[in-house]
């Protein structure tokens, strides 16, 4: 759950940030331009430029954040049998699946689990634990990789930067129609904005964020399927089963200790949740034995 816990935890950083400027900058006045009266295309406009900002932004900066927040080391040249086969392994799947190679980094965790972001198919970040090259087979290691790299092909990033952009528009918009409706109706304010719609604004906003959460988290639970099924195709089945198998073996932590922006395409899997990135995984081992 790597991925999407670090995209969710920056998207929603930057959110605020942007939602504090635009108050400090007086652009939320907007509401108030018709006196009593709520301009709620205005509204709207200003939600989405907020919305899409912080998720677009979240996108461009992901590979730094990964860097920075996991401690990747980049192989930049092997020094190792075991990152020259990376490197191949990674090499080869990327020409199958038709992007440009990614970059190729290790984490040091214990934990087996492995990542990919970056903002667009040809400008990715794939990586592993070296918990993930200790205690897998090398054929289980290529089908995580696969799994990854498919998530690169698939756009998986680019969707779930629009999804959450949407997401963050209504989260926004329905969070300043409560701080207005708080401010004019039940405080009484006739004078701009007070303090009424500010604090009940940031609330309203805190609580439907976490709503939202479990509409991005279903997407992403989707997502996961259609990997595993390009893992399988670049690795062989048989290694992608084995793979989740070992995944779900005792003392198997899940992705939790991975930020959230890289959580949702992280390798681990979360249990059954509405906020779970991934889908169990037994579902999805017999997702995959049911496929011809």
């Amino acid at each position: 759950m790597l991925r999407i816990a670090l995209f969710l935890g920056t998207n929603l950083a930057i959110l605020v940030v942007i939602s504090v400027v635009f108050s400090l900058l007086g652009l939320n006045g907007i509401l108030a331009d018709n006196g009593v009266d709520l301009n709620l295309q205005a509204l709207l406009v200003m939600s989405a430029v907020i919305g899409f900002a912080g998720s677009f932004i979240s996108l461009l900066i992901s590979k730094f954040m990964a860097k920075r927040s996991m401690g990747v080391k980049i192989i930049e040249e092997a020094s190792s049998d075991t990152e020259r086969w990376l490197l191949n392994t990674v090499r080869n799947q990327a020409e199958r699946a038709g992007i440009g190679m990614p970059e190729v980094g290790v984490f040091d965790s214990p934990q087996p689990n492995a990542f990919a972001t970056g903002w667009n198919k040809n400008n990715a970040l794939v990586a592993v634990s070296t918990g993930l090259l200790q205690k897998m087979s090398k054929g289980e290691v290529e089908a995580v990789l696969g799994h990854e790299v498919s998530h690169v092909a698939n756009g998986d990033m680019i969707t779930m930067a629009l999804i959450q952009g949407v997401v963050n528009t209504f989260v926004v918009f329905l969070s300043r129609l409560v701080g207005f409706f708080v401010d004019r109706v039940i405080l009484k304010n006739e004078r701009g904005l007070g303090i009424g719609y500010f604090i009940s604004s940031i609330v309203a906003q805190i609580f439907f964020s976490f709503l939202a959460s479990m509409i991005v988290m279903w997407f992403s639970r989707r997502r996961e399927f259609r990997a595993d099924i390009g893992g399988a195709s670049l690795a062989g089945k048989h290694n992608m089963i084995g793979a989740l198998t070992a995944l779900g073996g005792p003392g198997q932590a899940a992705a939790s200790e991975l930020p959230d922006q890289m959580a949702g395409f992280g390798i681990s899997g979360k249990f059954g949740s509405l906020f779970a990135s991934h889908p169990p995984l037994e579902v999805r081992i017999a997702a995959l034995k049911a496929r011809q």
